[in-house]
């Protein structure tokens, strides 16, 4: 009996999960202060690069993974190719240090989440949202430097749109025990452009577009079967011609 009521009561969640709308997770306010950001990273003697400007052999598709399809542009820098899926890490990780500069297109196109919307997912389940909030109103945690639907940044550093922005976050990934019951919260440290917006935040669980964030068995099913925790970290395609350059972790 015991069984049948826990799984009626997931099937209960999950119907209501379903039913909620994107709507239902925004927070408008407070919105973050406009301020003025710093300089760019060169990396350190112990980086991994992930991409330098010449190829995309540490990448590979989201969807089939196989060799990823971005653009690769004369600057060392690459370009969403739209339609085509995001692209993710050949490598997993755990705990990470990430440094990645990105950039919204040049000529203005769309507002709120419809301009130069990408993300950065941490293990394919944590997003620190990429997208041009330069004089571009949108929910405040869904704007650049969020985590995704769960924190609002502290300020909002944006240089102007079709200029470098530059994050630099140390992601401490969440812990589970043998059973797949997280016994500590993940957190994010985020500097947007040298400046901090996101400060040791606890990682409530993955971040949703629609409903609440999921976390333990629910993101791992068999958890304690020999599945591990660690995933790829994944660029995503949201249709807009944002570019990326200069990206490295360091492990942590």
């Amino acid at each position: 009996m015991k069984y049948f009521l826990s799984l009626l009561l997931v099937g209960q969640i999950a119907f209501a999960q379903e039913r909620m709308k994107p709507e239902e997770t925004e927070v408008w306010e407070p919105e973050p202060q406009v301020i003025q950001p710093g300089i760019f990273t060169a990396p350190p003697s112990d980086a991994i690069v992930l991409f330098d400007g010449t190829d995309l052999s540490k990448w590979r598709s989201e969807r089939n993974k196989e060799a990823a399809t971005w653009t690769i542009n004369p600057d060392k820098s690459m370009t969403v190719k739209p339609r085509s899926g995001g692209i993710e890490t050949r490598d997993e990780h755990g705990s990470i240090q990430l440094h990645i500069e990105w950039k919204s297109p040049t000529e203005i196109k769309g507002e709120g989440q419809g301009r130069g919307n990408s993300g950065i997912l941490f293990q394919r389940r944590y997003e620190v949202q990429v997208l041009d909030s330069y004089q571009n109103r949108t929910y405040s945690n869904g704007q650049a430097g969020s985590i995704y639907k769960q924190s609002i940044p502290l300020v909002n550093a944006m240089r102007p749109t079709g200029e470098w922005q530059v994050y630099d976050i140390v992601f401490n990934a969440p812990q589970y025990n043998e059973a797949g019951e997280e016994i500590k919260a993940g957190n994010f440290t985020v500097f947007h452009n040298g400046v901090l917006i996101q400060n040791s935040v606890e990682i409530q669980g993955t971040t949703e577009y629609i409903g609440k964030p999921k976390k333990g068995r629910d993101i791992m099913p068999g958890y304690g079967q020999g599945q591990e925790t660690h995933r790829s970290l994944l660029l995503q395609d949201h249709g807009d011609l944002v570019s990326y350059r200069n990206i490295w972790m360091r492990k942590l």
